[in-house]
């Protein structure tokens, strides 16, 4: 009973039809949004290559769906992008499975993709302008360097001293000319529906440039730049563009290709010979000089086997529209008010902020350690102090607003012209919080201490400071130890001890101090 119950159901399944998938391609989105996530582990500016950050990419979609099941391929999505974090909304009935096609279409993939198979080479004689046509089949490639066998025997591709290029009889199903993502879904009619794709994508960062103007009367000027880089082969036409200030925790995403496709690389025969003695040797990357008019052809289509640089960043636009801050949380969101295209292997550079007679305070510091003294020393020389901008993050001081972490470069005037006068770090800052800068050293304010002798309990020191500026400084000095005596009172700053004097103008200020011996 049961055999013939088995037999039954086989025959019912092999006689019900596969059930088939119509593709439905979306070639772009409607409108898109970019949400821009600093990479956590850079401490400096962005470095060139693949960026360490990511991105938070929301498109909307409008798809004419067919009755029954489909597979749907969102082409143009980011080359960076995480495929575990896709979030499909608006399908009827939700998403079956997904596939992001990371190969994309090249002169290497199709070698790599044609590769044990049958293409046409077609020469072109330089003199004549004759052109040949000849079967082929590749061998190997596309790294070590192509190799051919037709009827005149094995050859290494771009070795003829002639023009030539490979004709293919098509492109392989799994590469495709843009980055793209694939689901499965169902429809019980046809209907036209707009849907929602969001998703997390590597190769992006940002961060904040700043440039000052040091005014008169300890004030200057603050203006404030976003840098955007999107590092992927895929842009973003009009896309609303915010950035996140802040750390957030985040998992490590699945390895993906990153950087740019995969180079074709082209290797002859050593001259005078008819085969490879031995492992080649490691061939460089093929440029545009190298290939010359080497080309590749698809049947329908002609790509030019050329690897293409990333354009250089483009000059910062003039500030007609300002970036708007926005809390999100503990975190601080910068919304660009216009849409703005974040294109492919590119920086952008839209308006930060902007703050004018921003109050500093301009000060000298130097450091103290006990270590490198002993009792009976030589006089040490003196060193150069460093020289300290400290404002206050408050409306009344002329800021009052939150500071993303970047770079900051320092002007100053002299006969009307700017001068840079140093560059800086600066840490993400709240509101309220203390704003520091690092311009450089001064050779005008230096210090020196000297060791003094010593007894048991106490180690003693005097630290010397000097100005050969026109008029009085202000010159600090943090002493993180545990302080027996000083001849000078001293203040508590961040919880450290530290000496703060007023030094005259050419004049000089010292402090003598004893330091507690461990016991």
């Amino acid at each position: 009973m049961l055999a013939r119950i088995a037999l039954g159901l086989a025959a019912l399944f092999a006689a019900a039809p596969a059930m088939a998938q119509t593709l439905v391609v979306s070639d772009k989105p409607d409108a898109v949004a970019v949400t821009l996530y600093r990479d956590g582990a850079r401490s400096g500016p962005i470095g060139q290559g693949w960026p360490g950050g990511y991105a938070l990419i929301t498109e909307t979609r409008t798809i004419a769906l067919p009755a029954g099941a489909s597979v749907i391929r969102f082409v143009g999505v980011s080359q960076g992008m995480m495929p575990e974090t896709a979030i499909v909304t608006g399908l009827p009935r939700g998403v079956g499975e997904k596939n992001r096609d990371a190969r994309l279409l090249g002169p290497a993939t199709l070698v790599d993709a044609y590769l044990k198979r049958r293409v046409t080479v077609r020469r072109t004689n330089r003199a004549t302008g004759k052109v040949t046509e000849s079967d082929a089949v590749i061998e190997s490639g596309p790294e070590g360097g192509v190799l051919l066998t037709s009827d005149a025997g094995v050859e290494a591709l771009g070795c003829s001293g002639l023009p030539e290029g490979l004709r293919y009889p098509g492109v392989p199903a799994d590469l495709s000319a843009k980055p793209t993502l694939s689901v499965t879904s169902d429809s019980a009619a046809a209907q036209t529906v707009t849907v929602q794709l969001s998703y997390l994508a590597q190769g992006f960062d940002w961060s904040a440039n700043y440039v000052a103007q040091l005014g008169e009367r300890d004030t200057l000027d603050l203006f404030g730049w976003m840098t955007v880089v999107n590092g992927g082969s895929q842009g973003f036409a009009d896309a609303r563009t915010s950035a996140v200030a802040g750390k957030l925790n985040k998992g490590r995403a699945a390895r993906l290709p990153v950087g740019p496709a995969p180079a074709l690389r082209l290797q002859c025969w050593p001259l005078g010979t008819t085969s490879m003695a031995g492992p080649p040797p490691a061939p460089d990357a093929v440029s545009a000089e190298d290939i010359g008019s080497f080309e590749i052809v698809v049947t329908g289509n002609r790509v030019r086997g050329m690897l293409q640089r990333a354009p250089a960043p483009p000059p910062p636009p003039a500030p007609v529209m300002m970036a708007e801050q926005e809390e999100l949380g503990d975190l601080k969101l910068y919304r660009i008010p216009e849409p703005v295209t974040v294109a492919a292997l590119a920086t952008k550079q839209v308006a930060l902020l902007h703050r004018e007679s921003v109050k500093v305070a301009r000060l000298y510091r130097g450091s103290f350690s006990p270590f490198p003294y002993n009792d009976g020393e030589a006089r040490p020389p003196s060193r150069p102090t460093e020289i300290v901008l400290r404002a206050e993050n408050r409306t009344s001081e002329g800021l009052g607003l939150p500071l993303p972490a970047g770079k900051l470069a320092l002007f100053g005037d002299r006969g009307g012209q700017p001068v840079l006068i140093g560059e800086s770090s600066l840490a993400d800052r709240a509101v309220g919080d203390e704003v520091e800068l690092f311009p450089g050293t001064s050779s005008d304010v230096r210090y020196t201490v000297i060791g003094r002798p010593a007894s048991r309990r106490r180690q003693a020191f005097r630290i010397e400071v000097s100005n050969a500026h026109d008029g009085p400084v202000t010159f600090e000095v943090p002493i993180p130890y545990a302080v027996a005596d000083a001849s000078a009172e001293l203040v508590l700053r961040k919880g450290v001890k530290t000496w703060r004097v007023l030094v005259p103008a050419n004049g000089t200020a010292s402090l003598d101090i004893a330091l507690k011996r461990e016991r």
